[in-house]
């Protein structure tokens, strides 16, 4: 994990200079947080704090976390990671298996805070595992359906356009990280979600408001 380092030490003196504001929605994860420079915007109704680095796979979120987002105290945890594990040739089960050791960490450090993990996108870029992206994410959203205060956000379906593929206005031209319109998607579903957490209500049309 010494990779790493550099970013997470980035993360830490953010994190430290991030006390003295008040409870704060933590956002935890790949590149795919960490790009997510809108956050402000997206949720102005919340404090929310972004601790993702760059290229970071599950098993390394997990690995970093008492040091990146237990001194950060959040009062709630949204996470999006693991299609890089995926991409580095790790089998499904493997990432199930990092998951359930952040997991783990979350029950021992924060065990009634909301978490939310955010299903593994379809990317253009990583069409050719699509398979083991769908295996993925149904181990976890089977662990996550059977815990109180946590969630899992279906962000798969709604980034697949009606012939079931990809909607490539939803990424960056790489294929794989997300466009502002990607980013949408994203804080929409989040907010019909947990309406609780960003102060949001929606009406029976699905408006938020």
């Amino acid at each position: 994990m010494f990779w790493y380092e550099e970013e997470v030490k980035s993360l830490e003196r953010k994190v430290k200079s991030a006390l003295t504001v008040p409870p704060k929605v933590v956002f935890y994860g790949s590149s795919s947080i960490r790009l997510w420079d809108t956050l402000a915007q997206d949720f102005p109704d919340i404090t929310t704090l972004n601790l993702g680095f760059g290229g970071s796979t599950l098993s390394a979120c997990a690995w970093y976390f008492e040091r990146i987002v237990v001194p950060a105290q959040p009062s709630a945890l949204i996470f999006y990671a693991g299609d890089n594990d995926l991409g580095n040739e790790r089998h499904p089960e493997e990432v199930y298996l990092f998951f359930c050791t952040l997991l783990e960490k979350l029950r021992l450090h924060f065990p009634s805070i909301p978490f939310t993990f955010i299903s593994i996108k379809p990317s253009p870029a990583r069409w050719y595992m699509i398979d083991r992206i769908r295996f993925t994410n149904d181990l976890i959203a089977k662990e996550l359906t059977q815990l109180p205060h946590n969630h899992y956000l279906d962000v798969y379906s709604p980034m697949l356009s009606a012939n079931g593929l990809p909607r490539k206005e939803l990424f960056a031209p790489d294929g794989l990280h997300l466009s502002p319109e990607g980013y949408q998607v994203w804080q929409k579903v989040l907010i019909q979600a947990n309406t609780r957490i960003f102060n949001h209500s929606i009406n029976s049309s699905g408006i938020i408001k």
